[in-house]
């Protein structure tokens, strides 16, 4: 193999192991400042768009041992990759999509699953984790109090009432 060609698919496979999921999309409509945005977006997700050649992907991508991702290379292919929140990575692509409309999400791939682009969307309009981490603690405060509540009015009942003075 050509030492550009073992290049190219190191450099795809070093951006494949930067996460547990990557997201794949046909930037064809994407221009370089639409490029640069997306990117200032995904920062904050700690996520990076880098765009692969889709014959360097394919060699990567079954050195890592990802499903078959062969009938979503073909045209132009970008990968999201990196960070640790999926669902956020997704929600900012989700929110790019909608506003630009100059980006497609072909597949996504998370834990090694495959996922449809309507997965992906499905997945962005979940609650963040922190959201869900404080539905949860509201849940579990608000049976506690309910039960205090109970206790509670079970003493008043049983004790007797106080005299007039």
């Amino acid at each position: 193999m050509r030492a550009e060609k073992q290049y190219l698919i190191d450099e795809v496979s070093g951006h494949l192991k930067k996460s547990d999921y990557v997201i794949l999309t046909n930037f064809t409509k994407l221009t370089v400042a639409d490029a640069a945005e997306l990117r200032k977006r995904l920062a904050p997700e700690k996520a990076e768009f880098h765009v692969v050649k889709n014959s360097s992907f394919r060699v990567a991508a079954k050195a890592m041992g990802l499903p078959d991702l062969e009938g979503s290379l073909s045209g132009q292919t970008a990968v999201v990759v990196g960070g640790k929140n999926p669902a956020g990575v997704a929600k900012t692509l989700k929110k790019f999509i909608e506003e630009k409309q100059k980006l497609e999400v072909k597949v996504g791939v998370l834990d090694k699953k495959l996922m449809t682009a309507a997965d992906l969307a499905k997945l962005a309009d979940l609650p963040s984790f922190d959201a869900l981490r404080s539905m949860f603690l509201g849940l579990l405060t608000m049976q506690g109090a309910a039960f205090v509540r109970v206790l509670d009015a079970k003493v008043k009942k049983e004790q007797p009432a106080a005299p007039a003075a």
